[in-house]
């Protein structure tokens, strides 16, 4: 099946002028990705980088069909209690993936709430059958304040509406081997899906982190995982010959990323032209940030790393940000994702007005095409880089294979960076404040 494919000429001096790179620089960085890649390789082998190895996990992949199969038989609605990690990939599959405007006609409706904002958490509670509703709880660690709160407030509805049998409506998804959530669903009899140990928040979504939402929705996860399983084949992260840089996704994407943040391009803007891939854009935003914004490098030197992702999506915010990517300051490189077979064909009408005839023939999705090419090329002209991902459509296969790439090429970048990629010691900072003023004491606090 067809893979995704990246279009960078406008990233080079052929397209941008002298703000562009050279394919000169590009392959001597593309050596030292190659050697990146190698490290990389050697530490899968040693059972480092677990993440890269969920496309494979067939046990884990039949329990959570068995769960699915038994919640199908009396549950209308799915709740995710998570944020962060535990909440982005479950949003961008179920907005990538499933129908617009549609729900719960064959399948449970999801909701995934990823804040603790009072007025939306009570109506949302509100609006539901608790009945027929049921609630996964995902905290890695067991102790995230937002998610620990947001389940005690819905334990206690679930004992007022339902009394003992409360606990058939609580599903956990935690650390596998320790942790607050995973003793209290031990304690209380919950079922129980696991996190791998090693696999951080953001690196989750094809854990049953967002496995078990997306099957309950109705997404084929087998098809998703294949699509994750052919990219890993194409990134070669598991093979023991390197493919040209032109012909890896991810290690093309981390070098183009790289170099334009060595130029002054600290801000990486990602823009796709679909509105079902915005909440990928959120999602690779938190993976981005986290990942690369890091004080200190590998050998502790202080250097406040890390390019600033910001989320755009076209066509809508040509009218709003691109005024500032075509003429402010050149900090910018945008990485664009089209999909070139959208699943709905809508032609323009014809139209009487002379006006608007030029409309006439074409469809949303070539209007939709024409309008990034446009920007693509107006960008161009101005000087300012760019590159384009080619999904060729939005199914499950090539969501899976976006979303392993993405994590691939910030892995890559990390090395290429010089820092960890899998820590946040900023966010655990934060964390430590907050149940600071709550009153806990910041010694007991849990990663």
């Amino acid at each position: 099946m067809e893979m995704l494919r990246t279009d960078f000429k406008n990233m080079l001096r052929d397209g941008v002028g002298r703000h562009g790179l050279s394919p000169a620089e590009l392959q001597r960085l593309g050596r030292r990705a190659e050697r990146c890649l190698a490290e990389l390789k050697e530490e899968r082998a040693k059972g480092r980088c677990p993440f890269l190895n969920l496309p494979y996990q067939k046990e884990v992949v039949g329990e959570i069909k068995r769960i699915d199969k038994e919640l199908r038989s009396w549950v209308r609605d799915f709740v995710v209690l998570g944020i962060g990690g535990s909440a982005l990939g479950n949003i961008a599959l179920h907005q990538a993936l499933n129908p617009p405007y549609i729900s719960g006609h064959e399948n449970p409706r999801i909701h995934v709430i990823d804040t603790i904002d009072p007025d939306l958490f009570d109506g949302l509670l509100k609006s539901l059958d608790l009945k027929h509703t049921v609630f996964n709880v995902i905290s890695k660690s067991g102790t995230t304040v937002e998610t620990v709160a947001q389940f005690l407030i819905v334990r206690e509805r679930l004992k007022d509406s339902l009394g003992s049998a409360y606990p058939r409506h609580i599903i956990t998804t935690t650390d596998p081997e320790d942790g607050a959530l995973r003793r209290l669903a031990e304690r209380e009899g919950y079922r129980q899906l696991f996190i791998p140990k090693g696999v951080g928040g953001r690196y989750s979504v094809l854990s049953p982190v967002g496995l078990l939402s997306a099957t309950v929705s109705g997404i084929n996860i087998d098809e998703l995982l294949g699509g994750a399983v052919e990219m890993d084949k194409r990134c070669q992260v598991g093979a023991r010959h390197a493919v040209p840089l032109q012909e890896n996704p991810a290690m093309l994407g981390a070098c183009l990323q790289y170099l334009s943040y060595k130029r002054g391009r600290h801000i990486t803007v990602i823009m796709p032209y679909s509105s079902a891939l915005e909440a990928v854009g959120e999602w690779f935003c938190q993976l981005w940030a986290e990942s690369l914004g890091k004080k200190s490098s590998l050998k502790g030197k202080v250097i406040h790393c890390g390019p600033t992702p910001v989320m755009a999506v076209g066509p809508t915010d040509q009218h709003s940000q691109l005024q500032l990517y075509m003429e402010g300051p050149f900090d910018k490189v945008i990485t664009f994702v089209a999909v070139e077979k959208f699943k709905a064909q809508v032609e323009i009408p014809q139209s009487p007005e002379a006006d608007f005839q030029y409309l006439s023939g074409h469809t949303l999705a070539g209007l939709m095409e024409a309008e990034r090419g446009g920007t693509e090329l107006a960008l161009a002209e101005a000087g300012r880089p760019s590159y384009t991902i080619y999904l060729p459509e939005l199914s499950a296969f090539h969501v899976g294979g976006l979303l392993y790439m993405f994590q691939v090429q910030t892995a890559l970048a990390g090395k290429l960076f010089g820092v960890n990629p899998f820590d946040q010691p900023g966010v655990e900072a934060g964390k430590a404040h907050t149940s600071a003023l709550l009153g806990k004491d910041r010694g007991m606090l849990s990663a």
